[in-house]
């Protein structure tokens, strides 16, 4: 028996809450890790935007199957790569358990070390099929149990009801959902301090470069920060542009520009990066908002690379309702997230140099409400 993770946000922890409960789902990006599941395996799960755990599920067959039948999201459910599974536990909202419980916190191995208002625990828990350790699997598994056997209840605080609350704008073709993030005026325990901060976003630029050149890309970098950039960056730096060779007017020229990391095949923008180390998580965004506004027929993947703890901030940001009336479309839609933890992990694949950058998908995350 090996026990992974099953993320469930609240929308969709109230869909399955209503089904059968006898199919879990997970997008076609993880094919992958849906390959190693086995019967008997125990799917542990969580609900983002709450940070509680909700149940377990027992995997009852080996053979994953594709069906867009609406189960967690009324229309055009993406999770369509899916397996029977037997529901062990399933807790009401008011009876799942908080992670900063101190019977789950104070023994979990990526927790127990860190303060409870700290955000660097929370790898493991930004995707689906992660796997757990023997020991906090065993834990956990024993802790629903017993609340699902004798129930204490763990009401919802205020910022747990703000964060089930639903916030809606109306564009002309549809209803979209958006976030409204509280203002954060101070920093986090565990931020660090800003030169710590520029030179961590100087080694990732240098990181996202050197990945982009081995894959036969070529580089463009803002020139304000070439001369810092490339004294992390080292391998395949011919590859860096001296200009853009785009036929785009001076505005939308300006606006690429400054984006911290583009990757080019030929006269095409293939992707665009934007590194958010710090509290705000904003300035990317916006620019990568300036450039749709612009350009509202480019079509490139535009992508936030940031810490790892600062997944929630970077989601909350991108689906503000400013980001969300684009006439492209919603920001969210075309801008995902990269962790810092997973581009290091990208850059150790052996034979870059045989991959495109459709590996990347396999790598970001998408903002979900």
């Amino acid at each position: 028996m090996t026990y992974y993770i099953n993320l469930f946000s609240p929308e969709t922890y109230e869909a399955f809450t209503h089904s059968d409960r006898t199919v879990s789902g997970f997008r076609i990006k993880h094919h992958g890790l849906v390959a190693k599941l086995k019967t008997g395996d125990i799917l542990v799960c969580y609900i983002t935007r709450l940070s509680r755990w909700c149940g377990l599920l027992e995997v009852i067959d080996n053979c994953p199957f594709q069906d867009n039948t609406p189960i967690f999201v009324e229309n055009n459910d993406p999770f369509i790569l899916r397996f029977h599974v037997r529901t062990k536990v399933w807790l009401s909202l008011s009876d799942s358990i908080p992670i900063r419980d101190d019977k789950i916190w104070q023994h979990l191995s990526f927790t127990q070390s860190y303060p409870k208002n700290s955000g660097i625990w929370t790898g493991i828990l930004r995707n689906s099929l992660n796997k757990l350790n023997d020991k906090d699997g065993e834990l956990l598994a024993e802790m629903l149990s017993m609340q699902a056997n004798n129930p204490f209840p763990y009401p919802l605080d205020e910022k747990e009801l703000k964060n089930l609350k639903k916030h809606t704008v109306n564009r002309v073709e549809k209803v979209v959902e958006v976030s409204v993030p509280e203002n954060e005026e101070s920093l986090e325990n565990n931020e660090i301090c800003i030169n710590n901060d520029v030179r961590e976003s100087i080694k990732m630029q240098a990181l996202l470069a050197q990945i982009g050149a081995c894959m036969g890309h070529r580089i463009w970098l803002p020139k304000a920060d070439r001369s810092r950039v490339l004294k992390e960056w080292n391998k395949d730096t011919e590859a860096l542009l001296d200009r853009l060779p785009l036929n785009y007017d001076e505005t939308t020229l300006s606006t690429i520009e400054q984006i911290d990391v583009i990757w080019l095949k030929g006269r095409s923008i293939i992707r665009a990066f934007e590194i958010e180390q710090t509290t705000s998580v904003y300035s990317g965004l916006l620019r990568m908002a300036d450039l749709l506004a612009l350009q509202p027929n480019m079509n490139i993947k535009l992508h936030i690379v940031a810490p790892d703890y600062r997944q929630e901030k970077v989601f909350q940001e991108i689906l503000r309702p400013v980001f969300s009336l684009l006439e492209k479309g919603p920001l969210s839609e075309s801008c995902s997230y990269i962790s810092y933890s997973k581009l290091k992990e990208l850059s150790k694949q052996k034979h870059l140099d045989r991959m495109n950058d459709g590996v990347l998908d396999d790598y970001d995350e998408q903002a979900e409400l």
